[in-house]
């Protein structure tokens, strides 16, 4: 019976602590690197919403004749109902709503950001983010709009701006 080896419980429960030491590291980083893809998937879709509205906003921009607007939240455009983007509508409104600590962009049908609407972007830093320009003698009409994106505005090194000044072509020269 002497000659029989085996191992002692003490080598036993060392084993056992190494080994939980090394798995627990492991699958702390397997956890946070599964945190980060979801976190860069979720920062992704909100600027890929954020730039196909802008791209929507633009386009109906382009084709609207007037902007009727003096607030920085709310753009009412009327456009000809020959706009592709319209589907028919002889007035459009973009507006943002608050959502908890950020805001959202709406397209709304008709004078008003009420009725039947659509989100189009989300988690938006700033509620203002319209301003226009009227037409001059020079230059048509503009409407200039700023998108700050951020999942989390705790951390303001994460926004994502979206710049662009839309000019409407369709606006009467003076």
């Amino acid at each position: 019976l002497a000659a029989e080896g085996g191992y002692s419980m003490f080598e036993l429960l060392t084993v056992m602590v190494i080994l939980s030491v090394v798995m627990g590291a492991i699958t702390t980083m397997l956890v946070t690197g599964s945190n980060a893809e979801i976190d860069m998937n979720n920062r992704f879709q909100a600027q890929t919403n954020a730039r196909l509205a802008l791209d929507k906003l633009r386009r109906e921009g382009h084709c609207a004749s007037l902007v009727t607007t003096s607030v920085t939240t709310t753009v009412p455009l009327t456009m000809p109902s020959q706009c592709p983007t319209a589907l028919g509508q002889t007035s459009v409104t973009w507006c943002t709503k608050s959502s908890g600590s950020s805001y959202e962009l709406w397209r709304y049908e008709g004078a008003a950001c009420s009725g039947t609407g659509r989100r189009e972007a989300e988690y938006l830093t700033l509620s203002g983010i319209f301003t226009y320009s009227a037409q001059s003698p020079t230059s048509l009409a503009k409407l200039s709009v700023t998108l700050p994106v951020n999942l989390t505005p705790d951390k303001p090194e994460r926004v994502y701006t979206l710049n662009d000044d839309i000019v409407l072509r369709n606006s009467t020269r003076i």
